[in-house]
């Protein structure tokens, strides 16, 4: 199937300006002034991003509310076999011998054919690996026994009998083909694959996570498990692909039971396994630069962002909205307003503080295809999005558009002292920055060029000398450029430079594993992704993600539609939470290990649709979003299995959990944030798409959370469009654009807040991305192509080396070596005469 017939269906819900489309009236009204009320009194979020959540929370996350009852049913099972093994004895009783030698009876019993014994031995081995919580009194002692129990599993070699179980289970044709029959899926139909993948996300996350106190021999179980997990070991290719057919095969609905948050889970934690997290990442890169022998990268952008402090947002315009509406229950006429403002004995200077910059910048955002003088004619996308129905009357615009006067302080003199010297990036200028500079200057100054040399500097002004030694001293070369380089003169020389020793690194082989299928891999997260947003709506014939999550008996009390509403929900979001954090890791991984890897994989996630599908899920209220109470604290494991079930009523349900924000939707947020700034970073096309689809207020609502590292990159995506949202926009954002300055990195020369010959670059989408398929498709052919043309190969024209060659012969030659001989040496005349004649 082509990748265009597959493509994620484009933002559904805008209407022809790119805005939310929303129902009119009163409820809006009060829905915005809600939604001003949190955005203005929102406080800084106590946040550290990181590769994944605690411990605790990211086991909790691999159940649903509607597999508790499941617990019970796996200690059952086990007590059942485990009694007539031990003997009134307890599991946390035996010694490490003996429950090796249990370990090993399980395992012989997972041999077995009928499908229901398996089953119940695979329980009794999930029972294990959760921690044999009915022996446990504290959550600790969970965890503590889980670990334990795991490690133990794992030296005994259940993941590989689990792996040939998942294989049957993924090819078992008949369990696939009655699903697609049923009109109404439930967890009933994944109940042996919901348990399988259980046991082995058990393993992986408990085994990834390294605690102080780790055994040594624990240590060396983890090295030789990632490498495991990352060699194409499992069928000749790594674990991670068996998930990703598990995906493709879920969205071409040939398998709707597979259970695909567990799947996704999986596949995400494997990736941040062999593949390493963020921290290794930038260990990574800074050994690489080490290898190119490129000086060392100027700051730990980690460590830079965990320090940086969030911005107080761009307020929103329901103050001014307020104030008209009061200024309309006092039945004043909005001329009469207009003209006692200008005579002095206006009401307005008493709402002044609230007569704000960062309210205009909200309120006074304009098309930024329009110009200047015509921004009288059509307001921004902001003002219909605050609530303001048609046009706003041109004579309250001049009234509120008055300068105010000077705002009084927005912090108190003593927290200034706590702001940090100095940008908080080092400024960086790239190698063609400087050649455009000197070309530039010597047009002018000399009227010819000398193309891309950067030395010379004969009959420039003194300035210019002054300004390229500045530009030098800030220059960054990146491992991608210097792979660019390499590639370049690998595919003009392939006689002299010979064949590329490739590493062997996970990623490498991850890659070459994706490469054949990576189509259909990247769209079928889009499509998964598309349907767990929160901005999507039911769709009869999109895929159904919630298999895995449905009860086999609907609920019929109110209480019971409350708990599953909060599940689904909650499974939703922690499917967006995966798949955001896997494609970020996908794409920062391969980034580092070849710049053309990363080009592919970014092409196909523009090409099905990416971009507009991120800024459909930001076009909403982030705020709710972040701040969304989709959890049940005490349905949550191990809570769950150690103490006793409180009674759940209505009103416990919708309290919710005390934490200010939800963890996995703040993360969710910034990684569709960071994907979205590496698609777009470099690639003028791409920036055009964010204009086009305009994203400046959209993005601009996200600023209101305040966190520094979400500010961070949304700040960064505003920064490289501003140049084409006009100048009417500029003027009336000065706040943001203010806070890009003190928190985004410098580019010497960019002028990005002029946007001065922007008209000299003609949006010319399909060229751009063409010419850059052309290099992938080099590249591919180059390193991965097995067909080579044979063209370039050299010849061996020495007779002893032919002849010294070893040639292989098939096993039953040496039986009719004679009677070849024969036939086709000995029988045959030698023409010798032959040899002396002309051709």
């Amino acid at each position: 199937m082509q990748a265009e017939d597959m493509e994620v269906p484009i933002i559904n819900n805008l209407n022809d300006n790119g805005d939310r489309q929303r129902p009119k009236g009163k409820d809006v009204f009060k829905e915005q002034q809600k939604e001003s009320e949190s955005s203005m009194e929102s406080p800084n979020l106590e946040f550290e991003y990181g590769d994944t959540d605690t411990l605790t929370a990211e086991l909790s996350e691999l159940y649903s509310y509607t597999e508790e009852p499941e617990f019970a049913l796996n200690r059952d099972y086990f007590e059942e076999d485990f009694r007539s093994h031990a003997r009134g004895r307890r599991w946390i009783e035996l010694t490490v011998e003996e429950q090796k030698a249990y370990v090993m009876r399980l395992l012989d019993a997972l041999e077995v054919t009928d499908r229901d014994k398996r089953l119940k031995v695979a329980r009794a081995i999930l029972y294990l690996a959760q921690g044999v919580f009915d022996e446990c009194d504290t959550e600790v002692d969970v965890l503590h026994w889980s670990r334990h129990n795991v490690f133990l599993l794992y030296d005994m070699g259940i993941f590989t009998a689990l792996l040939e179980l998942l294989s049957m289970e993924i090819d078992n044709s008949q369990a696939c083909s009655s699903a697609v029959r049923k009109p109404a899926i439930s967890l009933a139909d994944s109940t042996e694959l919901r348990v399988l993948l259980s046991i082995m996300y058990l393993m992986v996350e408990t085994i990834r996570v390294q605690t102080e106190d780790d055994r040594p021999e624990w240590r060396s179980a983890r090295e030789a498990f990632k490498n495991e997990l990352g060699s194409p070991l499992y069928n000749g290719e790594p674990f991670a692909l068996l998930l990703f057919t598990m995906v493709t095969k879920f969205c071409s609905m040939n398998a709707p039971h597979f259970p695909m948050k567990k799947v996704l889970l999986l596949l995400w934690k494997t990736i941040l396994f062999t593949l390493g997290g963020f921290e290794e990442l930038q260990e990574m890169k800074v050994r690489g630069r080490e290898r190119l022998n490129l000086p060392p990268l100027p700051e730990d952008s980690i460590k830079v962002v965990r320090a940086m402090r969030a911005a107080s947002p761009p307020a929103s315009a329901m103050e001014l909205i307020e104030q008209q509406q009061q200024q309309k229950r006092g039945r004043r006429s909005r001329r009469s307003a207009f003209v006692d403002s200008l005579e002095g004995d206006s009401p307005f200077p008493k709402k002044q503080p609230l007569v704000k910059q960062d309210s205009l910048d909200t309120y006074n955002e304009r098309d930024p295809f329009k110009n200047d003088d015509a921004r009288d004619e059509e307001e921004d996308p902001e003002d219909t999005d605050s609530g303001i129905e048609g046009e706003v009357d041109p004579l309250d615009r001049d009234v509120i558009i008055q300068p105010p006067p000077p705002p009084p302080p927005l912090r108190p003199p003593t927290e200034r002292v706590n702001f940090p010297k100095g940008l908080p990036w080092a400024p960086k200028v790239r190698e063609k920055d400087i050649e455009h500079f000197l070309e530039t200057s010597r047009n002018k100054f000399i009227g010819f060029t000398l193309g891309n040399d950067t030395e010379t500097l004969v009959g420039l002004p003194r300035p210019i000398h002054e300004s390229v030694k500045t530009l030098k001293q800030h220059k960054y070369v990146s491992i991608a450029e210097v792979q660019i380089k390499r590639e370049e003169e690998l595919q003009q020389c392939p006689l002299t430079l010979g064949e590329e020793e490739v590493e062997e690194t996970p990623t490498e082989m991850l890659y070459l594993g994706m490469l054949p299928n990576l189509s259909q891999y990247v769209i079928a997260l889009l499509k998964l992704l598309l349907a767990a947003a929160p901005t999507s709506k039911a769709k009869t014939d999109s895929i159904n993600i919630l298999a895995d999550v449905l009860p086999e008996e609907m609920p019929i009390t109110v209480l019971q539609s409350m708990k599953l509403g909060i599940d689904v929900n909650r499974h939703k979001e922690i499917i967006v939470k995966a798949i955001s954090a896997l494609l970020l890791l996908l794409l920062k991984h391969f980034k580092l290990n070849h710049i053309y890897q990363f080009e592919i994989v970014s092409q196909h996630l523009v090409f099905a649709n990416c971009i507009p599908l991120i800024l459909k899920f930001f076009n909403q209220n982030i705020m709710s979003y972040i701040s969304a109470k989709n959890s049940i604290c005490v349905l949550d494991f191990p809570h769950c299995v150690v103490h006793e079930m409180p009674e759940l009523t209505a009103e416990s349900l919708e309290a919710g959990d005390s934490n200010q924000f939800c963890w996995r939707n703040l993360f969710s947020c910034i990684n569709l944030l960071r994907i979205l700034n590496k698609l777009t970073k470099w690639k003028h096309s791409r920036t055009m798409m964010l204009v086009v689809f305009k994203s400046a207020p959209i993005l601009k609502r996200a600023l209101k959370v305040k966190q520094a590292m979400m500010q961070l990159y949304v700040l960064k995506l505003l920064k490289i469009q501003t140049k084409y949202l006009g100048r009417q926009w500029r003027k009336s954002n000065m706040k943001t654009m203010s806070a890009i300055y003190q928190k985004v990195r410098h580019r010497l020369n960019d002028d990005w807040a002029y946007g001065n010959d922007i008209d000299a670059r003609p949006w010319d989408f399909q060229a751009e991305e063409c010419a850059l398929r052309e290099s992938i498709e080099k590249f591919n052919s180059r390193r991965y192509d097995k067909n080579k043309n044979g063209d370039f190969t050299p010849v061996d024209n020495c007779l002893q080396s032919v002849l010294g060659q070893r040639v292989e012969l098939p096993e039953d030659f040496h039986y009719s070596y004679e009677m070849w001989l024969e036939r086709e040496v000995f029988s045959q005349p030698i023409q010798w005469e032959g040899l002396l004649q002309n051709p």
